[in-house]
């Protein structure tokens, strides 16, 4: 089982779907949504619930500290027709910690465990009908929910996950991992990392692997996260530690394909980026092209003379500037075209 990791600022809905059609992950997670946020009336966190219609299960992840909104919050993302609710205890961002959320709730194993029953509780609730109107959210919310929601979503019971890491300041994988596991959530994603490595250091999956035979135990489900690079290296973690999935992040950037075992031509690369821009406008027509540009540098990252082209990509702001720029591109460096279906979308074409 290999999934795609959720990252702030990165899987929203244009890379989601981008990820789904060509890297074909196990399953996906949205990125997290602050729940105090959400009862507070910020309509504009919804966004990063936006997703497309796929078979593929997707987890709609959220993190706080205050109960009655962890409540509100799960019965929200089961009206928005997810396949999960995901809880976030490993980030690590000082904003988030210093609230007590996110990677700071390893300090708080009660509030953790009630969290993760609260969350249960929510889920129970809305299979036996309680609705979104009547749960205390602002008017506005909930308007946005129906205007989003599927429309046939059936009232059917969800898991409920937990994200978290092997430690705060240092590793607590013996004393931290059993406060998760008696809240028995459905499935555990740990990073190998404590809170203050951040993403620095080596991911520690021996330490994954301890988890892995704490969780065995109790029959839930461990997945591994943190350093692997690739579908064979998934493969290869999942073989030597026992894990039950492997999640991939970082290195889907620009390179969905890393999830599955396939290998793309520059050109498909090029083709995927145009697609990629076109995906972030359908989801997002009002939203700044600036959190976009990022993503069309790193499908030119494995190319050869390709400077210039990361130069104009910083500067593009809607779908054409990408179409011209590429277009541009390769009338000055040709690259070897797969198919002709391949030469017409990378020029601008129809995909």
């Amino acid at each position: 089982m290999i999934g795609l990791a959720p990252m702030d600022g990165i899987t929203d809905a244009a890379f989601r779907e981008i990820a789904d059609l060509h890297g074909k992950p196990d399953f996906l997670v949205t990125e997290f949504v602050a729940v105090e946020g959400l009862v507070r009336g910020a309509v504009g966190l919804l966004h990063h619930f936006l997703k497309h219609e796929t078979n593929t299960p997707t987890f709609g992840q959220i993190y706080g500290c205050e109960l009655g909104s962890f409540y509100k919050c799960a019965i929200l993302v089961c009206e928005l027709g997810f396949d999960g609710v995901d809880i976030n205890m490993g980030c690590p961002d000082k904003s988030v910690v210093k609230r007590g959320a996110g990677a700071g709730l390893i300090r708080n194993p009660q509030l953790a465990k009630d969290i993760i029953k609260e969350v249960k509780i929510a889920v129970k609730d809305w299979t036996n009908g309680q609705r979104l109107e009547d749960i205390g959210l602002p008017d506005k919310i909930i308007r946005e929910v129906n205007r989003i929601k599927p429309k046939n979503n059936h009232r059917k019971a969800i898991p409920v996950t937990v994200k978290t890491r092997i430690g705060y300041e240092k590793i607590m994988t013996k004393d931290w991992i059993p406060h998760i596991i008696e809240a028995q959530p459905a499935r555990l994603a740990l990073h190998g990392r404590t809170l203050v490595q951040m993403y620095s250091g080596n991911a520690n999956w021996d330490e994954i692997q301890i988890a892995k035979e704490l969780a065995k135990q109790a029959k839930i489900p461990l997945i591994g996260n943190g350093d692997v690079k690739d579908y064979d290296q998934a493969q290869l973690q999942m073989k030597k530690y026992g894990v039950d999935g492997v999640l991939i992040g970082r290195s889907t950037f620009g390179n969905p394909w890393a999830l599955r075992d396939y290998k793309p031509s520059n050109i498909e690369r090029l083709v995927v980026a145009l697609k990629h821009a076109k995906l972030f406008t359908k989801y997002f027509p009002d939203g700044n092209f600036l959190s976009l540009r990022k993503h069309l540098t790193w499908y030119t990252s494995n190319f050869n003379n390709a400077s210039l082209l990361r130069k104009q990509l910083v500067q593009v702001k809607n779908v054409e500037d990408v179409k011209t720029t590429i277009a541009n591109f390769l009338k000055e460096n040709p690259l070897d075209f797969e198919t002709d279906k391949d030469r017409k979308a990378t020029l601008g074409e129809p995909l």
